[in-house]
């Protein structure tokens, strides 16, 4: 890797996991910078965030993604440029590519991928559409831009696929049953936001992770379903009833949830617990493991948040 610091810009840096990224660019001693909409927002809890920022020696800069002049010279104080923007955002991505490419100066693009493999997924609707085919998209209109980039795999983040102790629509654990798609013993990855920070910006300088895909999918934390609930079993003392749910069933509640998100968060889990999309080698032609190429970075382990629910 090279020695000198890249200067690193997050695009979506108040959100879900920018801030993870954000923090971790800071730690490791980059120049960072933050694009936020608002310097001064009334949201206290968005204020604080901010306020947070400017403590680790972040720089906040005024800008939006639908605002290509603020963008483009946003984009210029960077080397290297991180979005990590939401849904509903993704598709727009096109919009910091183009600043990217008319700025000139920024050696690696890192677009807002972390979930489902964009080309090798084949997830059924309504993800297919929100996710893969915007993602996808963006990932050709990368590689058209000729900006090295990188994109990041991470499998379910903590925070969505723990709670509810790997139940797809649950936020919190199993009381007496337990709801699994499938069998139950298709194997699915996990990964802790802060530490899928410090492996994104820890590839973000590095000549390794250019132009492939970084895999976070540390090993300990790669287990089935079953696995994960005896796990929580073993932690608690006490035992439920698994509700093992056939793929025709799931594929029927995709189509009959009650809201759309159900519907989204429903078609991932058929695509992880009972296609199986996180069971798979990596091609050393087109990925790297992040657990390999940072054998230093000590990461948050499921049973270590496990603990953190008792």
């Amino acid at each position: 890797m090279a020695s000198e610091k890249s200067k690193i810009l997050v695009v979506g840096a108040t959100g879900y996991l920018g801030r993870h990224v954000v923090v971790a660019s800071a730690r490791l001693g980059h120049p960072t910078f933050a694009l936020v909409r608002d310097m001064a927002p009334s949201d206290a809890a968005k204020a604080a965030l901010l306020k947070s920022f400017q403590d680790a020696g972040v720089t906040l800069v005024k800008g939006d993604l639908y605002d290509q002049a603020s963008l483009v010279g946003a984009v210029r104080l960077a080397d290297v440029v991180i979005s990590t923007v939401g849904t509903q955002q993704i598709a727009d991505q096109t919009r910091l590519i183009d600043a990217i490419k008319e700025a000139g100066n920024v050696k690696r693009f890192i677009p807002s991928e972390f979930g489902l493999d964009a080309d090798r997924s084949d997830v059924v609707e309504p993800a297919r559409s929100t996710f893969i085919t915007t993602k996808a998209a963006i990932r050709r209109a990368a590689e058209r831009a000729g900006v090295p980039y990188t994109l990041v795999w991470t499998g379910y983040f903590f925070g969505y696929g723990l709670p509810g102790i790997g139940q797809v629509l649950a936020r919190s654990p199993p009381a007496d049953k337990a709801v699994v798609l499938g069998g139950g013993d298709t194997r699915a990855s996990f990964a802790d936001e802060g530490d899928i920070g410090t492996y994104t910006v820890l590839a973000a300088g590095d000549p390794r992770a250019a132009n492939t895909t970084l895999y976070v999918r540390p090993p300990a934390n790669t287990l089935s379903h079953n696995e994960l609930l005896a796990l929580w079993e073993g932690k608690t003392g006490g035992a439920f009833e698994r509700v093992y749910i056939p793929e025709d069933a799931v594929l029927k509640q995709i189509q009959e949830a009650p809201t759309p998100l159900d519907s989204i968060l429903l078609s991932i889990g058929h695509a992880v617990h009972v296609k199986g999309e996180h069971e798979f080698e990596i091609d050393p032609s087109s990925g790297v493991d992040a657990t390999e190429l940072y054998p230093d970075v000590r990461y948050t382990t499921v049973d270590e948040y496990l603990n953190s629910l008792l």
